[in-house]
């Protein structure tokens, strides 16, 4: 045997000691041969050695999962490829065929630090989720930018992913990193029922990105007026503005979703100049929406408000009907804020 810190020459043929040849090697480290416990390549041998993490280092002593999670990889193996697109696929039957190789490991990642239930995740194969929990696919791993299996399910709405992801203990708080939350990407989508379970299981409806847009923000830039309803019902700041000082009721009243403000104006949001130096009326002006300008005026917005700039909202039209709603608030004008409101 090779006397210990000597170096071991491990390209002897069957793992020979390179000073006492026929004998196994037996340095630290060294690769032990194809007839022992083990081999160069962590795969478990005929013996049943133990199984080490293909593609990976080995973490500290003690280390758990979410720590093989945070190793880096160095390199992609085609076995473990092969893993990432059958889980693509939803491909159960190779996933099966690789994992019970015992030649890929269940948390193996890709370049950008995405797992097998990730990808599975974010296609809505819940079979294949369900699956690799049952080798014990972890929650925790995440890619690059922060994303888990979680935060992939809410982005593209797959229910019964969540659902069975927040069973097998995902946690509900995820962010990637620029602090998006399951939450905050489900209502971009305006998936409803992800939403309402996200909520149910402690979500914080109000928790922002760090540019501080907060998913009832997002949900109104995108339209989405029933999830706007749900969260104002469950506690969703009307006003609360992000880092640009803009407000949910401001961004819908820029792109004419007059659905969003109705629900906004339910919960009596600010109609005056916010920090950003405009108001929610002078963005509609600017939009050309008719009927947004009507619902504005009828909820209480003033037209006698100056921007930063010290223009008036009229000021920032030409448009004939919005010139004589802005006119005709008072009187007469009332009964045309209704004839626009019925079309």
């Amino acid at each position: 045997m090779c006397p210990r810190g000597e170096a071991c020459q491990r390209g002897q043929a069957g793992g020979q000691c390179a000073r006492q040849p026929g004998r196994p090697c037996a340095c630290p480290g060294a690769a032990l041969s194809v007839s022992g416990r083990g081999n160069a390549r962590g795969r478990p041998s005929a013996a049943g050695g133990r199984r080490e993490r293909a593609g990976t280092e080995r973490g500290p002593a003690g280390g758990g999962t979410a720590d093989m999670c945070r190793m880096s990889f160095k390199k992609e193996t085609p076995l473990a490829n092969a893993a990432f697109w059958a889980a693509k696929r939803g491909n159960l039957a190779l996933l099966k065929l690789l994992l019970n190789s015992g030649r890929v490991d269940v948390d193996c990642r890709d370049s950008s630090g995405t797992t097998a239930l990730f990808f599975a995740a974010q296609q809505g194969h819940n079979d294949v989720v369900r699956f690799l929990f049952g080798f014990g696919a972890s929650t925790e791993c995440r890619t690059k930018d922060g994303g888990t299996a979680l935060l992939a399910a809410s982005q593209y709405g797959h229910m019964p992913v969540v659902e069975t992801l927040l069973k097998h203990g995902a946690n509900i708080h995820d962010q990637l990193y620029d602090g998006a939350t399951a939450l905050f990407l489900a209502a971009q989508g305006g998936y409803l029922d992800v939403i309402r379970l996200l909520l149910s299981s402690g979500a914080k409806v109000n928790q922002p990105r760090q540019d501080g847009t907060a998913p009832l923000w997002i949900a109104s830039q995108m339209g989405h007026s029933e999830v706007v309803r749900v969260m104002l019902l469950r506690g969703a700041d009307r006003d609360a503005a992000r880092n640009d000082g803009t407000t949910a009721l401001l961004k819908a009243a820029n792109k004419g979703y007059n659905d969003v403000i109705e629900e906004l104006l339910k919960f009596s949001p600010t109609l005056g100049i916010l920090k950003n130096g405009t108001s929610a009326l002078h963005a509609a002006v600017l939009s050309g929406n008719v009927k947004t300008v009507a619902l504005l005026l009828e909820a209480g917005a003033d037209p006698a408000l100056r921007n930063k700039a010290n223009e008036l909202p009229a000021e920032l039209t030409k448009n004939e009907r919005i010139l004589h709603l802005l006119r005709q608030k008072e009187g007469p004008g009332k009964n045309e804020l209704g004839s626009i409101l019925d079309r």
